[in-house]
Parts: structure tokens; sequence; C-alpha cells
């Protein structure tokens, strides 16, 4: 059973945008692309530990702001040369609100659209 908490609403999140939860040991970036849809990943990049949150969000990817690697946020899967993976996290968008899974890192990080 997936226990839901509420972080906010979409419109909390700027259109390719991120925000971080900050829970227990967690640190969590939420992304918002353009559009609508939201998604969860662990705000650390699988190379050098970068702010993923502070990254440049484009379609379904996010790429770090330290060393330009790219990644899936659906798979969490770095793309292209690079090699390696960053945790997801479940999602849902319920009346426009977002909610949380902080379950152990998901690899199958459904996205959410804002109106679904």
């Amino acid at each position: 059973m997936t226990d839901w908490i509420e972080i906010g609403s979409v419109d909390d999140i700027p259109v390719l945008g991120a925000r971080i939860v900050r829970k227990g040991s967690a640190n969590i970036a939420v992304f918002r692309t353009s559009n609508d849809t939201i998604y969860a990943l662990e705000n650390k990049c699988a190379h050098k530990q970068g702010p993923l949150s502070e990254g440049i969000v484009h379609g379904c990817r996010v790429t770090c702001p330290l060393h330009n690697w790219v990644f899936d946020m659906q798979t969490g899967e770095a793309i292209g040369a690079d090699e390696g993976k960053v945790p997801t996290y479940p999602v849902e968008v319920r009346d426009g609100k977002i909610f949380l899974s902080l379950e152990s890192a998901s690899n199958a990080n459904e996205p959410m659209a804002a109106n679904g």
C-alpha cells in the first residue's frame, strides 16, 4: 500500500521548473514539464551529485547543471553515452494537487498530467 503525501498544487511549480521536497533523509526534486506532466526524482545527479532541481527541463528529460548529463525523468536513466540512474518516486495529480509517495524509489515513475 502506498502512502501519499500532498506537497502542493501544480501551479506551485513553474512550467519547466522544479521544487524540492525534503522529508526525513529524502531530498526529492519535483518537476513540471511544458505539458504540465509532473515527475519526481532524487535531487542528485548520478555523476557528481549535482542538484537536478536546478537543471534544464526539456520534454520528459532534465539536464544536470554541473556537467550536462541528461536523465529521462520517466525512468531515471542517463541518456546518450552517459551511464547511471537516478531514483524516481511515484507521483499523482488529483484536482490540481500533487501527491508524492516517499516509499522506496521506484523505477516505474508514472507521470500524471495536471488535468489527469
